[in-house]
Protein backbone atom coordinates (compact mmCIF):
# COMPACT_ATOMS: atom_id res chain seq x y z
CA UNK A 1 0.00 0.00 0.00
CA UNK A 2 1.43 3.37 -1.32
CA UNK A 3 1.70 6.24 1.13
CA UNK A 4 -0.15 9.64 -0.16
CA UNK A 5 1.88 11.29 2.38
CA UNK A 6 5.22 10.14 0.10
CA UNK A 7 3.23 10.02 -3.45
CA UNK A 8 1.77 13.66 -3.25
CA UNK A 9 4.79 15.36 -1.25
CA UNK A 10 7.32 13.25 -1.92
CA UNK A 11 9.48 15.14 1.12
CA UNK A 12 10.99 13.63 3.96
CA UNK A 13 9.22 13.96 7.50
CA UNK A 14 13.32 15.75 8.53
CA UNK A 15 12.19 18.12 5.53
CA UNK A 16 9.25 19.33 7.07
CA UNK A 17 8.85 22.20 8.58
CA UNK A 18 10.08 22.42 12.12
CA UNK A 19 11.49 19.33 12.68
CA UNK A 20 15.10 18.62 12.75
CA UNK A 21 15.13 14.84 14.62
CA UNK A 22 16.29 12.13 12.20
CA UNK A 23 13.52 9.98 11.75
CA UNK A 24 13.57 6.46 12.90
CA UNK A 25 12.19 4.76 10.10
CA UNK A 26 13.74 6.19 6.51
CA UNK A 27 12.19 7.04 3.26
CA UNK A 28 8.63 7.71 4.42
CA UNK A 29 7.88 4.06 4.91
CA UNK A 30 4.14 3.76 5.07
CA UNK A 31 2.57 1.02 7.82
CA UNK A 32 1.51 -1.36 5.27
CA UNK A 33 5.16 -0.82 3.51
CA UNK A 34 6.61 -2.10 6.92
CA UNK A 35 4.58 -4.73 7.56
CA UNK A 36 5.28 -6.26 3.55
CA UNK A 37 9.33 -6.03 4.31
CA UNK A 38 9.03 -7.56 7.90
CA UNK A 39 6.73 -10.62 6.90
CA UNK A 40 8.28 -10.54 3.73
CA UNK A 41 11.40 -12.10 5.49
CA UNK A 42 9.15 -14.98 7.14
CA UNK A 43 6.93 -15.60 3.76
CA UNK A 44 9.70 -15.85 1.22
CA UNK A 45 11.87 -18.27 0.18
CA UNK A 46 15.16 -17.58 2.70
CA UNK A 47 18.53 -16.35 0.33
CA UNK A 48 21.17 -18.91 -0.48
CA UNK A 49 23.64 -16.59 2.36
CA UNK A 50 21.24 -18.07 4.86
CA UNK A 51 21.53 -21.05 3.86
CA UNK A 52 25.27 -21.07 4.16
CA UNK A 53 25.30 -19.98 7.41
CA UNK A 54 22.41 -22.37 8.42
CA UNK A 55 23.87 -25.49 7.22
CA UNK A 56 27.65 -25.48 8.91
CA UNK A 57 25.31 -24.10 11.84
CA UNK A 58 23.33 -27.68 12.10
CA UNK A 59 27.22 -29.39 11.75
CA UNK A 60 28.68 -27.47 14.74
CA UNK A 61 25.42 -28.15 16.47
CA UNK A 62 25.80 -31.89 15.67
CA UNK A 63 29.35 -31.67 17.35
CA UNK A 64 27.82 -30.32 20.01
CA UNK A 65 25.37 -33.29 20.69
CA UNK A 66 28.69 -35.95 20.08
CA UNK A 67 30.81 -33.56 22.86
CA UNK A 68 27.42 -34.58 24.98
CA UNK A 69 27.12 -37.55 24.28
CA UNK A 70 30.77 -38.61 24.72
CA UNK A 71 31.03 -36.94 27.71
CA UNK A 72 28.24 -38.64 29.23
CA UNK A 73 29.83 -41.87 28.48
CA UNK A 74 33.70 -41.42 29.61
CA UNK A 75 33.08 -38.68 32.25
CA UNK A 76 34.21 -35.34 33.33
CA UNK A 77 37.79 -36.24 32.54
CA UNK A 78 37.86 -35.75 29.13
CA UNK A 79 37.85 -32.00 30.08
CA UNK A 80 41.08 -30.93 30.64
CA UNK A 81 39.97 -29.67 35.07
CA UNK A 82 42.50 -30.75 37.36
CA UNK A 83 43.44 -29.77 40.71
CA UNK A 84 44.16 -26.99 40.99
CA UNK A 85 42.18 -25.77 37.88
CA UNK A 86 38.52 -27.65 38.76
CA UNK A 87 36.74 -24.89 37.36
CA UNK A 88 37.87 -24.35 33.85
CA UNK A 89 36.01 -23.20 30.10
CA UNK A 90 32.79 -24.83 31.37
CA UNK A 91 32.53 -21.85 33.82
CA UNK A 92 34.40 -19.71 31.92
CA UNK A 93 31.75 -20.37 28.90
CA UNK A 94 28.56 -20.27 31.18
CA UNK A 95 29.53 -16.66 32.57
CA UNK A 96 30.30 -15.72 29.04
CA UNK A 97 27.32 -17.05 27.66
CA UNK A 98 24.83 -15.53 30.50
CA UNK A 99 26.76 -12.04 29.84
CA UNK A 100 25.58 -11.84 26.13
CA UNK A 101 21.96 -12.57 27.17
CA UNK A 102 21.82 -9.28 29.05
CA UNK A 103 21.56 -6.81 25.94
CA UNK A 104 18.37 -8.00 25.55
CA UNK A 105 16.24 -7.71 28.34
CA UNK A 106 18.05 -4.72 28.75
CA UNK A 107 16.84 -2.95 25.26
CA UNK A 108 13.47 -4.33 25.89
CA UNK A 109 12.57 -3.70 29.52
CA UNK A 110 14.50 -0.78 30.61
CA UNK A 111 15.08 1.26 27.28
CA UNK A 112 10.67 0.91 27.13
CA UNK A 113 10.82 2.12 30.58
CA UNK A 114 13.06 4.99 29.88
CA UNK A 115 10.68 5.16 26.86
CA UNK A 116 13.28 5.59 24.42
CA UNK A 117 11.75 4.62 21.24
CA UNK A 118 14.59 3.58 18.97
CA UNK A 119 14.51 0.50 20.96
CA UNK A 120 11.65 -0.86 18.87
CA UNK A 121 13.92 -2.07 15.96
CA UNK A 122 16.25 -4.19 17.83
CA UNK A 123 14.32 -5.36 20.62
CA UNK A 124 13.06 -8.56 18.95
CA UNK A 125 15.77 -9.87 17.56
CA UNK A 126 18.18 -9.20 21.07
CA UNK A 127 15.21 -10.78 23.11
CA UNK A 128 15.47 -13.88 21.04
CA UNK A 129 19.30 -13.90 21.42
CA UNK A 130 18.76 -13.66 24.89
CA UNK A 131 16.55 -17.05 25.30
CA UNK A 132 19.33 -18.76 22.69
CA UNK A 133 22.21 -17.92 24.98
CA UNK A 134 20.76 -19.00 28.19
CA UNK A 135 19.88 -22.32 26.61
CA UNK A 136 23.60 -22.27 25.31
CA UNK A 137 24.86 -21.25 28.73
CA UNK A 138 22.86 -23.50 30.72
CA UNK A 139 24.51 -26.44 28.96
CA UNK A 140 27.54 -26.01 30.46
CA UNK A 141 26.69 -26.16 34.54
CA UNK A 142 24.32 -28.70 34.00
CA UNK A 143 26.89 -31.30 32.97
CA UNK A 144 29.94 -29.82 34.40
CA UNK A 145 27.96 -31.82 38.11
CA UNK A 146 29.17 -35.08 36.57
CA UNK A 147 25.88 -37.01 36.84
CA UNK A 148 23.25 -34.29 34.74
CA UNK A 149 20.30 -36.87 35.30
CA UNK A 150 20.78 -36.32 38.98
CA UNK A 151 20.94 -32.24 38.37
CA UNK A 152 16.93 -31.92 39.74
CA UNK A 153 18.75 -32.29 43.25
CA UNK A 154 19.35 -28.82 42.79
CA UNK A 155 15.40 -28.02 43.28
CA UNK A 156 14.01 -27.98 46.67
CA UNK A 157 12.05 -30.64 46.44
CA UNK A 158 11.80 -33.61 49.19
CA UNK A 159 14.06 -36.68 47.30
CA UNK A 160 14.93 -40.40 48.51
CA UNK A 161 18.37 -39.57 49.29
CA UNK A 162 17.14 -36.59 52.27
CA UNK A 163 19.63 -34.24 50.55
CA UNK A 164 18.80 -30.51 50.83
CA UNK A 165 20.73 -27.38 49.12
CA UNK A 166 22.83 -25.61 50.74
CA UNK A 167 20.80 -22.41 50.23
CA UNK A 168 24.10 -20.30 51.56
CA UNK A 169 26.11 -21.06 48.57
CA UNK A 170 26.15 -18.54 45.60
CA UNK A 171 25.95 -21.53 42.94
CA UNK A 172 22.66 -22.20 44.46
CA UNK A 173 21.69 -18.81 43.83
CA UNK A 174 22.73 -18.77 40.38
CA UNK A 175 19.77 -21.82 39.47
CA UNK A 176 17.40 -19.18 40.87
CA UNK A 177 18.88 -15.96 39.61
CA UNK A 178 19.15 -17.93 35.74
CA UNK A 179 16.11 -20.24 35.67
CA UNK A 180 13.52 -16.86 36.85
CA UNK A 181 15.65 -14.79 34.20
CA UNK A 182 14.98 -17.41 31.69
CA UNK A 183 11.16 -18.06 32.24
CA UNK A 184 10.61 -14.19 32.65
CA UNK A 185 12.76 -13.76 29.22
CA UNK A 186 10.46 -16.31 27.50
CA UNK A 187 7.35 -14.61 28.97
CA UNK A 188 8.16 -11.11 28.03
CA UNK A 189 9.23 -12.36 24.35
CA UNK A 190 5.83 -14.07 23.91
CA UNK A 191 3.90 -11.35 24.84
CA UNK A 192 5.87 -9.21 22.53
CA UNK A 193 5.09 -11.92 19.37
CA UNK A 194 1.41 -11.65 19.78
CA UNK A 195 0.91 -8.96 18.12
CA UNK A 196 3.01 -9.74 14.98
CA UNK A 197 1.47 -13.67 15.04
CA UNK A 198 -1.62 -12.55 14.42
CA UNK A 199 -0.73 -10.59 11.71
CA UNK A 200 0.78 -13.44 10.05
CA UNK A 201 -2.00 -15.49 11.15
CA UNK A 202 -3.98 -13.40 9.07
CA UNK A 203 -1.11 -13.68 6.14
CA UNK A 204 -0.64 -16.83 5.77
CA UNK A 205 -1.98 -18.68 2.40
CA UNK A 206 -1.18 -22.74 4.08
CA UNK A 207 -3.83 -24.21 6.63
CA UNK A 208 -0.51 -24.90 9.02
CA UNK A 209 0.99 -22.11 8.75
CA UNK A 210 -2.50 -20.35 9.35
CA UNK A 211 -3.53 -22.98 12.28
CA UNK A 212 -0.23 -22.56 13.68
CA UNK A 213 0.10 -19.28 13.91
CA UNK A 214 -3.32 -18.48 15.18
CA UNK A 215 -3.11 -20.98 17.80
CA UNK A 216 0.34 -18.79 19.27
CA UNK A 217 -1.87 -15.79 18.87
CA UNK A 218 -4.17 -16.73 21.31
CA UNK A 219 -6.95 -15.11 19.26
CA UNK A 220 -5.82 -11.57 18.96
CA UNK A 221 -8.02 -9.24 17.02
CA UNK A 222 -6.74 -6.18 17.58
CA UNK A 223 -9.54 -4.79 19.73
CA UNK A 224 -9.29 -2.22 22.03
CA UNK A 225 -9.43 -4.77 24.67
CA UNK A 226 -6.83 -6.23 23.55
CA UNK A 227 -4.48 -3.91 23.03
CA UNK A 228 -5.50 -2.48 26.62
CA UNK A 229 -4.44 -5.42 28.17
CA UNK A 230 -1.43 -5.78 26.18
CA UNK A 231 0.29 -2.67 26.82
CA UNK A 232 -0.67 -3.09 30.30
CA UNK A 233 0.87 -6.65 30.39
CA UNK A 234 3.81 -6.02 28.34
CA UNK A 235 4.05 -2.86 31.13
CA UNK A 236 4.46 -5.00 33.76
CA UNK A 237 6.95 -7.37 32.45
CA UNK A 238 9.13 -4.76 31.80
CA UNK A 239 8.78 -3.77 35.34
CA UNK A 240 9.66 -7.16 36.36
CA UNK A 241 12.64 -8.01 34.11
CA UNK A 242 14.13 -4.40 35.22
CA UNK A 243 15.83 -5.59 38.53
CA UNK A 244 16.64 -9.02 36.58
CA UNK A 245 19.49 -7.56 34.84
CA UNK A 246 21.10 -6.28 37.45
CA UNK A 247 20.76 -9.47 39.96
CA UNK A 248 21.42 -12.72 37.76
CA UNK A 249 24.58 -11.15 36.40
CA UNK A 250 25.21 -9.92 40.27
CA UNK A 251 24.69 -13.76 41.36
CA UNK A 252 26.83 -14.82 39.10
CA UNK A 253 29.42 -12.72 40.14
CA UNK A 254 29.07 -13.62 43.82
CA UNK A 255 30.14 -17.44 42.35
CA UNK A 256 33.57 -15.43 42.61
CA UNK A 257 33.40 -12.43 44.67
CA UNK A 258 31.87 -14.34 48.13
CA UNK A 259 35.11 -16.65 47.81
CA UNK A 260 38.47 -16.20 49.55
CA UNK A 261 40.71 -16.92 46.14
CA UNK A 262 42.64 -14.21 45.66
CA UNK A 263 41.41 -12.49 42.67
CA UNK A 264 38.35 -13.16 43.53
CA UNK A 265 37.65 -12.07 46.65
CA UNK A 266 36.51 -8.06 45.72
CA UNK A 267 33.31 -5.86 46.09
CA UNK A 268 33.68 -4.43 42.74
CA UNK A 269 32.60 -7.93 40.82
CA UNK A 270 28.61 -7.27 40.92
CA UNK A 271 28.65 -3.80 39.12
CA UNK A 272 31.56 -4.99 37.23
CA UNK A 273 30.06 -7.99 35.61
CA UNK A 274 26.70 -6.35 35.16
CA UNK A 275 28.28 -3.75 32.77
CA UNK A 276 30.67 -5.80 31.14
CA UNK A 277 27.85 -8.26 30.47
CA UNK A 278 25.74 -5.12 28.66
CA UNK A 279 28.84 -4.18 26.85
CA UNK A 280 29.57 -7.78 25.07
CA UNK A 281 25.27 -8.07 25.00
CA UNK A 282 25.25 -4.75 22.69
CA UNK A 283 28.23 -6.15 21.06
CA UNK A 284 26.87 -9.60 20.01
CA UNK A 285 23.37 -7.67 19.14
CA UNK A 286 24.99 -5.34 16.09
CA UNK A 287 27.30 -8.52 15.23
CA UNK A 288 23.58 -10.02 14.41
CA UNK A 289 21.75 -7.29 13.09
CA UNK A 290 24.73 -5.92 11.01
CA UNK A 291 24.39 -9.05 8.40
CA UNK A 292 20.68 -9.03 9.15
CA UNK A 293 20.49 -5.62 8.06
CA UNK A 294 22.27 -6.23 5.01
CA UNK A 295 20.75 -9.49 4.03
CA UNK A 296 17.39 -8.92 4.06
CA UNK A 297 17.58 -4.74 3.02
CA UNK A 298 16.49 -3.98 6.22
CA UNK A 299 18.34 -0.27 6.08
CA UNK A 300 15.08 2.05 6.23
CA UNK A 301 14.71 0.32 9.88
CA UNK A 302 17.76 -0.85 11.06
CA UNK A 303 19.10 2.87 10.29
CA UNK A 304 22.75 4.40 10.72
CA UNK A 305 20.83 6.11 13.98
CA UNK A 306 20.52 2.89 15.57
CA UNK A 307 24.05 1.72 15.02
CA UNK A 308 25.36 5.37 16.55
CA UNK A 309 23.17 4.67 19.78
CA UNK A 310 24.44 1.38 20.55
CA UNK A 311 27.91 2.07 19.88
CA UNK A 312 27.70 4.46 22.42
CA UNK A 313 26.24 2.63 24.72
CA UNK A 314 28.83 0.00 23.77
CA UNK A 315 31.63 3.16 24.29
CA UNK A 316 30.33 4.00 27.69
CA UNK A 317 30.38 0.00 28.97
CA UNK A 318 33.18 -0.48 27.59
CA UNK A 319 34.56 2.37 29.59
CA UNK A 320 33.22 1.34 32.67
CA UNK A 321 35.01 -2.02 32.03
CA UNK A 322 38.07 -0.39 31.79
CA UNK A 323 38.07 1.42 34.76
CA UNK A 324 36.95 -1.80 36.72
CA UNK A 325 39.87 -3.37 35.44
CA UNK A 326 42.44 -0.55 36.62
CA UNK A 327 40.44 -0.37 40.24
CA UNK A 328 41.10 -3.73 40.31
CA UNK A 329 44.64 -3.40 39.84
CA UNK A 330 44.71 -0.31 42.36
CA UNK A 331 42.81 -2.42 45.26
CA UNK A 332 45.68 -4.80 44.86
CA UNK A 333 48.31 -2.40 45.49
CA UNK A 334 46.84 -0.32 47.75
CA UNK A 335 44.71 -2.90 50.05
CA UNK A 336 48.35 -3.94 51.16
CA UNK A 337 47.41 -7.55 50.91
CA UNK A 338 50.48 -9.76 49.64
CA UNK A 339 48.29 -12.94 48.22
CA UNK A 340 45.99 -10.48 46.32
CA UNK A 341 48.95 -8.24 45.13
CA UNK A 342 50.84 -11.36 44.10
CA UNK A 343 47.86 -13.36 42.84
CA UNK A 344 48.06 -9.58 39.81
CA UNK A 345 51.94 -9.75 39.57
CA UNK A 346 51.18 -13.16 38.30
CA UNK A 347 48.17 -12.35 36.44
CA UNK A 348 49.83 -9.86 34.28
CA UNK A 349 53.97 -9.83 34.63
CA UNK A 350 55.28 -13.39 35.59
CA UNK A 351 51.79 -16.01 34.82
CA UNK A 352 51.47 -18.41 32.10
CA UNK A 353 48.24 -16.91 31.18
CA UNK A 354 49.51 -13.07 31.37
CA UNK A 355 49.44 -12.55 27.56
CA UNK A 356 45.01 -13.53 27.96
CA UNK A 357 45.09 -10.47 30.44
CA UNK A 358 46.71 -8.60 27.42
CA UNK A 359 43.84 -9.45 25.00
CA UNK A 360 41.57 -8.88 27.69
CA UNK A 361 42.36 -5.29 27.94
CA UNK A 362 42.83 -4.70 24.12
CA UNK A 363 39.66 -5.74 23.01
CA UNK A 364 37.75 -4.38 25.97
CA UNK A 365 39.19 -1.10 26.87
CA UNK A 366 41.26 0.01 24.00
CA UNK A 367 39.85 -0.69 20.55
CA UNK A 368 36.10 0.41 21.86
CA UNK A 369 38.00 3.91 22.09
CA UNK A 370 37.66 4.16 18.53
CA UNK A 371 33.96 4.81 18.91
CA UNK A 372 34.63 8.34 20.22
CA UNK A 373 35.18 9.21 16.16
CA UNK A 374 32.20 9.76 14.32
CA UNK A 375 33.82 8.08 10.82
CA UNK A 376 34.10 4.88 12.86
CA UNK A 377 31.14 5.00 13.99
CA UNK A 378 29.29 5.26 10.56
CA UNK A 379 31.29 2.73 9.17
CA UNK A 380 29.39 -0.43 9.15
CA UNK A 381 32.85 -2.41 8.71
CA UNK A 382 34.61 -1.01 11.05
CA UNK A 383 31.66 -1.61 13.58
CA UNK A 384 31.63 -4.84 12.79
CA UNK A 385 35.50 -5.69 12.80
CA UNK A 386 34.83 -3.69 16.98
CA UNK A 387 32.14 -5.37 18.22
CA UNK A 388 33.54 -9.17 16.98
CA UNK A 389 36.85 -8.08 19.23
CA UNK A 390 34.65 -7.14 22.38
CA UNK A 391 32.98 -10.46 21.37
CA UNK A 392 36.77 -11.87 21.82
CA UNK A 393 37.69 -9.64 24.48
CA UNK A 394 34.49 -10.93 27.01
CA UNK A 395 35.45 -14.29 26.41
CA UNK A 396 39.08 -13.41 27.42
CA UNK A 397 38.52 -11.83 30.40
CA UNK A 398 35.91 -14.58 31.73
CA UNK A 399 39.25 -16.60 31.40
CA UNK A 400 41.40 -14.57 33.02
CA UNK A 401 39.28 -14.11 35.85
CA UNK A 402 38.27 -18.00 36.38
CA UNK A 403 41.01 -20.15 35.45
CA UNK A 404 44.40 -17.89 36.24
CA UNK A 405 43.22 -16.92 39.88
CA UNK A 406 42.75 -20.88 40.71
CA UNK A 407 45.50 -21.99 38.84
CA UNK A 408 48.59 -19.87 41.41
CA UNK A 409 46.68 -20.22 45.18
CA UNK A 410 48.15 -19.64 48.29
CA UNK A 411 50.43 -22.67 48.55
CA UNK A 412 53.23 -22.70 45.99
CA UNK A 413 52.79 -26.57 46.33
CA UNK A 414 49.58 -26.65 44.85
CA UNK A 415 50.30 -24.30 41.74
CA UNK A 416 49.21 -26.08 38.08
CA UNK A 417 48.71 -25.72 34.64
CA UNK A 418 45.31 -25.79 33.01
CA UNK A 419 44.94 -26.28 29.23
CA UNK A 420 41.26 -27.08 27.62
CA UNK A 421 40.98 -30.74 26.21
CA UNK A 422 39.78 -31.12 22.45
CA UNK A 423 36.28 -31.97 24.02
CA UNK A 424 35.90 -28.45 25.63
CA UNK A 425 37.09 -26.88 22.23
CA UNK A 426 34.52 -28.44 20.38
CA UNK A 427 31.81 -28.38 23.00
CA UNK A 428 32.10 -24.48 23.15
CA UNK A 429 32.33 -24.33 19.20
CA UNK A 430 29.10 -26.61 19.08
CA UNK A 431 27.10 -24.10 21.54
CA UNK A 432 28.05 -21.04 18.91
CA UNK A 433 26.61 -23.70 16.21
CA UNK A 434 23.84 -23.83 18.36
CA UNK A 435 23.01 -20.33 19.15
CA UNK A 436 23.66 -19.35 15.41
CA UNK A 437 20.99 -22.27 14.27
CA UNK A 438 18.35 -21.01 16.47
CA UNK A 439 18.75 -17.69 15.90
CA UNK A 440 18.45 -18.50 12.44
CA UNK A 441 15.32 -20.18 12.30
CA UNK A 442 13.96 -17.55 14.45
CA UNK A 443 14.58 -15.22 11.54
CA UNK A 444 12.85 -18.16 9.23
CA UNK A 445 9.80 -18.30 10.81
CA UNK A 446 9.20 -15.57 13.26
CA UNK A 447 9.22 -11.16 12.36
CA UNK A 448 13.01 -10.83 13.11
CA UNK A 449 11.87 -6.74 14.08
CA UNK A 450 8.44 -6.26 16.41
CA UNK A 451 5.95 -5.06 13.48
CA UNK A 452 3.50 -3.17 15.95
CA UNK A 453 6.05 -1.68 17.76
CA UNK A 454 8.19 -0.12 14.40
CA UNK A 455 4.52 1.56 13.41
CA UNK A 456 4.06 3.15 16.78
CA UNK A 457 7.33 4.99 15.96
CA UNK A 458 5.53 6.33 12.45
CA UNK A 459 4.29 9.83 11.97
CA UNK A 460 1.39 7.46 10.26
CA UNK A 461 0.11 6.24 14.03
CA UNK A 462 -0.37 9.43 15.47
CA UNK A 463 -2.93 12.45 13.84
CA UNK A 464 -0.52 14.97 16.69
CA UNK A 465 2.35 14.02 15.40
CA UNK A 466 4.36 17.29 14.47
CA UNK A 467 5.84 15.49 11.54
CA UNK A 468 2.30 14.61 10.34
CA UNK A 469 0.90 17.96 10.91
CA UNK A 470 3.25 19.67 8.65
CA UNK A 471 2.99 17.11 6.21
CA UNK A 472 -0.48 17.62 5.90
CA UNK A 473 -0.36 21.65 5.69
CA UNK A 474 2.19 20.21 2.98
CA UNK A 475 -0.38 18.26 1.16
CA UNK A 476 -3.14 20.25 1.50
CA UNK A 477 -1.03 23.75 -0.20
CA UNK A 478 -0.09 21.23 -3.04
CA UNK A 479 -3.66 19.98 -4.19
CA UNK A 480 -4.80 23.87 -3.80
CA UNK A 481 -2.01 25.08 -5.89
CA UNK A 482 -2.81 22.09 -8.18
Amino acid sequence: MADPTTENLGVHPSEAEGVAREPLVLNNRSLGWVTDRICGIVENRQPALWWVLFVPSVALFGCLLFTLVYLVSTGVGVWGNNQPVAWGWAIVNFVFWIGIGHAGTLISAILFLTRQKWRTSVNRASEAMTLFAVMCAGIFPGFHVGRFWMVWFLAPVPNANAIWQNFKSPLLWDVFAVSTYFTVSVIFWYIGLIPDLATLRDRAKGKLAKGLYGFFALGWRGANRHWRHYEMGYLLLAALSTPLVLSVHSVVSFDFATSVVPGWHTTIFPPYFVAGAIFGGFAMVLTLMLPVRKIYGLEDLFTMKHVDFMTKIILLTGTIVGYAYIMELFIAYYGANKYEADAFHIRILSGPYKYYYYCMFACNVIIPQFFWFKKCRQNLWIVFIIVNFVNAGMWFERFVIIPTSVARDFLPGQWGIYNASWVEKLMFLGTFGMFMMLFLLFIRFLPVIAISEVKGVLPDSDPHHPEWEALRKKRRAANKNA
